[in-house]
């Protein structure tokens, strides 16, 4: 596909999944805001759109295998894809992660109460989210695109998109709660974990999120 400022970011994504390397570099939302034209979302990021292309040719040409294109794949491909890469990597990683905020806020609460007491909370409402909407896909969602019943399915993908912007804002609040993940001066092993696992999270999240947003739901749609 021939990329211009006015081509979808989730269409490059689709297109490209290598490309979400480059969108993540730069804080460029390719899963919600993946019907948004790639010159605007650069703009917002204040990047230019010629070096996010450019970026994106280098890692488009120098992979060394070749991309996954989602897109062609079957539907139980898809979904067993995203069960075993993003839903039962998160059922472990989301109580680790709520354990590690509890502790750093109880060790360390006192340097930055409010911050830190804010960071526990989101934290332990996206987990309680995420493992809602998880099982809400695993048992409704994805067994009547399985059964081929996708294109009735209008009402709960409506209802999957709307808790993924949820789960979107809740991790732009972490990520402006952390300074961008960088931990403060003195932070200890713990602290530093934390932030690192919110980093992933996010870059994990966005992945799964541009699956289902980009290309599961509106093939499901149509089939």
């Amino acid at each position: 596909m021939t990329i211009t400022a006015e081509t979808a970011v989730g269409a490059v994504a689709t297109e490209h999944p290598l490309a979400t390397r480059v969108f993540a570099r730069h804080g460029i939302d390719f899963c919600c805001g993946g019907g948004r034209p790639l010159g605007e979302a650069c703009a917002a990021q204040g990047a230019e759109i010629e070096t996010v292309l450019a970026e994106i040719d280098r890692e488009v040409n120098s992979a060394s295998e070749s991309e996954v294109r989602w897109d062609d794949a079957p539907f139980a491909d898809l979904i067993g894809h995203i069960l075993q890469t993003f839903h039962a990597p998160l059922r472990e990683e989301l109580p680790r992660l709520e354990e590690m905020a509890r502790k750093v806020n109880t060790v360390h609460g006192e340097k930055d109460p409010q911050r830190l007491a804010a960071v526990l909370d989101t934290i332990v409402a996206l987990r309680a989210e995420l493992e809602q909407h998880m099982m809400k896909e695993e048992q409704i969602l994805f067994p009547m695109i399985l059964q081929g019943q996708g294109a009735m399915a209008m009402g709960p993908v409506s209802v999957m998109e709307a808790e993924h912007e949820d789960a979107g804002r809740a991790l732009r609040r972490l990520r402006d709660l952390t300074d961008g993940y960088q931990p403060p001066e003195g932070a200890c092993n713990t602290w530093r974990a934390l932030w690192a696992g919110f980093a992933d999270l996010e870059t994990q999240t966005h992945l799964h999120i541009h699956l289902e947003n980009n290309i599961l739901f509106p093939h499901a749609l149509k089939s």
